[in-house]
């Protein structure tokens, strides 16, 4: 029977699903923080930095931080948000034939009111099954007046080894480079590492792959516009405290993303996006 029940992870309240097929993901309350997931099968799809911090305000590093109403340092927000701080509540999990699923919400309340004032609900939806994740944010504006947010779905994506890895999929498509404020478009069908990579496409295709030896993830996403592709390299690595120096060669962010085009939502309306990751 698919199952979700309340455990511990380093410590920390989480919520653990097991699929009948054996596919297991793990979620912290603690921004409703997707920290592991392994496919039936399978073995750990998603980079967690061992020397991650926890506990209440912090951003744990890896997994699927939820990054909502503001994406990095583009507004006046904390950086990337209200939510991956913030402890959330879990919803009944019912089983829906062979998935396992959680639903995590959080409730504007005076401390998020106090930066930014705007009355919302928002919910993290996860299911498993077989070799396949689902991970849906939705967003309802609870308030009496419109409001403007950005988000994204900060996925950290393990590799064996970066510099061999390749993601396809985004030829074509224009990009804003983080690294130097320029805005290029991609010539060649696949994306390397081989230094520091902090991109923003905008109107990506709906499915992206990335490959290396041994294996392979699809990334298929709806609701959200843009792509994030995430590596800091080996200098900007060295300098982060919550990663080893070396840990960039171990992980690749591709995070659907809602952030050129931010979604305004109305008193009442409710916005969605999903993430759904396959791993071949």
């Amino acid at each position: 029977m698919a199952l979700a029940k309340l455990t511990e992870f380093d410590g920390h309240p989480a919520v653990a699903l097991r699929a009948p097929d054996g596919a297991r993901a793990t979620i912290l309350l603690h921004g409703a923080h997707l920290v592991s997931w392994i496919p039936a099968g399978g073995d750990e799809q998603l980079y967690l930095s061992p020397t991650s911090r926890y506990g209440e305000g912090q951003a744990v590093r890896g997994g699927v931080p939820v990054i909502f109403p503001q994406f990095s340092t583009r507004g006046t927000l904390p950086r990337h948000g209200l939510l991956r701080t913030r402890s959330w509540q879990l919803l009944e999990s019912p089983a829906h034939g062979q998935h396992a699923q959680a639903v995590l919400r959080f409730a504007a309340d005076a401390a998020t009111r106090a930066l930014w004032p705007h009355a919302f609900e928002a919910e993290i939806t996860v299911s498993i099954v077989g070799r396949q994740l689902d991970l849906e944010l939705a967003v309802t504006n609870a308030g009496d007046a419109p409001f403007e947010f950005s988000a994204a779905l900060h996925t950290y994506l393990r590799t064996n080894d970066v510099l061999k890895a390749q993601l396809e999929g985004l030829q074509g498509v224009k990009y804003q480079d983080n690294t130097s404020g320029q805005w290029q478009q991609q010539w060649g069908d696949v994306t390397q590492v081989v230094g520091e990579v902090d991109r923003l496409y905008h109107d990506a295709a709906n499915t992206l792959t990335l490959r290396e030896l041994g294996r392979r993830v699809t990334i298929a996403r709806s609701g959200f516009n843009d792509v994030v592709v995430w590596n800091p390299g080996a200098d900007k690595c060295a300098q982060i405290g919550d990663m080893p120096a070396g840990d960039w060669q171990h992980m690749l962010c591709v995070e659907a993303a809602q952030v050129i085009e931010p979604v305004t939502l109305a008193a009442g309306e409710e916005w969605a996006g999903m993430q759904t990751l396959i791993a071949g």
